[in-house]
């Protein structure tokens, strides 16, 4: 009698924590989609923490001198700097000239078939070593303002994705280049044969490394595209002004190429990219381009900051997402920008800039900055 009274208690309690967890589970699944209460409530609870942890990490890194990394001091620097990315990236002392191995006027894609103020897309086909290829989009508004804006799309795949961006840039009369990166995307993920290795089909950044000679930087990759586009875009006298704008591994792309080429001359990175030592977490470190040694060697992210920035009528403008899940997550910048302001300013042209973005807790551009970028540019 005992036992049977035992049991029916345990299996009363089992079936009441069963359904307790069942219950707990569905709430929060509902509270987490429709966002009811207390979902507020949590999510700042949530935002405080992070913003406490990041300001753990930027106490820890108050120590850090900028000052003593930042190595470019004049226009002579600078210009020499420039000069040695350019010959480490294509081996030669200027950026490509040519033009795209293909172009296909006014095509159809289903995907941006809904798009408003649109007049053609042209799509861009660019044949690189090794059997790499990029397909680039080239959005043409049927009223424009005169400006281009070269859109990139990072890792999570291809330009697609900036599909809302795009679409904003447009209806503010913008020419819109979209790009994705290498092996992302519209782009081919060749099989290459590799000597005492065999054929390798290519699919991820790191993967880069096998190909990088005395004679080849697969640096290239990630600015070939861009310069070649360029090339292209310049050859219409009815563009003002190229700009660049770019999230994640654009942003990051957005960073560098601004410093290699001055006919960019407004770049907004969001959530691209943050000096070496201030990496303080896995989730930093990125990929092959991110810390390739001998390029970083020549120039640091500082230099590089400095070079994109600087220049008559150039701006270049970093922009972290406070609470972003995926990387570079910002709260108290402020110690990179005055070290790199103060070096803008001793060229006596052009601005850099650091924004934190607050407004979400996600790895994108928001809707805030997209329009603040568009005030930026009108």
């Amino acid at each position: 009698m005992y036992k049977n009274k035992v049991y029916s208690m345990n299996r009363i309690l089992v079936i009441t924590l069963l359904i307790s967890f069942i219950v707990i589970f569905f709430l929060g699944l509902f509270i987490g989609v429709y966002k009811f209460f207390p979902y507020s409530e949590l999510n700042n609870i949530a935002n405080q923490f992070e913003s406490k942890t990041s300001d753990f990490d930027n106490r820890h890194l108050d120590s850090v001198n900028l000052e003593n990394l930042v190595s470019i001091q004049n226009t002579n620097n600078l210009n020499e700097k420039r000069n040695q990315l350019i010959q480490f990236i294509w081996k030669t002392n200027t950026i490509p000239k040519q033009l795209p191995n293909l172009i296909d006027t006014n095509i159809s894609d289903e995907r941006f078939s809904n798009f408003s103020n649109l007049k053609q897309i042209d799509r861009l086909t660019i044949e690189m070593e090794h059997g790499l290829s990029s397909i680039v989009y080239v959005f043409s508004p049927e009223n424009h303002n005169g400006n281009v804006i070269l859109y990139h799309q990072g890792h999570s795949g291809g330009f697609i994705n900036g599909k809302s961006t795009i679409q904003k840039f447009l209806n503010n009369g913008f020419t819109v280049a979209a790009f994705s990166m290498p092996l992302i995307g519209l782009n081919n993920q060749p099989i290459i044969e590799l000597e005492n290795i065999g054929e390798v089909k290519f699919f991820k950044h790191n993967q880069f490394v096998y190909l990088e000679s005395e004679n080849f930087s697969s640096m290239s990759y990630f600015f070939t595209p861009l310069s070649i586009t360029l090339n292209y875009l310049s050859t219409n006298s009815s563009f003002e002004n190229f700009h660049m704008v770019g999230i994640s591994g654009g942003g990051w792309a957005t960073t560098v190429y601004p410093s290699l080429d001055t006919r960019i001359t407004k770049s907004f990175s969001i959530a691209g990219s943050l000096p070496l030592s201030l990496r303080t977490i896995v989730d930093d470190v990125g990929d092959y381009e991110q810390y390739h040694p001998e390029f970083y060697s020549i120039a640091n992210y500082l230099d590089i900051y400095i070079m994109s920035s600087s220049g008559n009528g150039r701006e270049h403008i970093q922009i972290f997402n406070k609470y972003d899940p995926c990387c570079f997550a910002g709260n108290n910048l402020s110690h990179i920008h005055d070290s790199i302001q103060q070096s803008v300013i001793t060229f006596d042209s052009g601005n850099f800039e650091i924004i934190v973005d607050d407004s979400h807790n996600e790895h994108k551009i928001s809707n805030l900055v997209s329009e603040l970028i568009i005030e930026k540019l009108s």
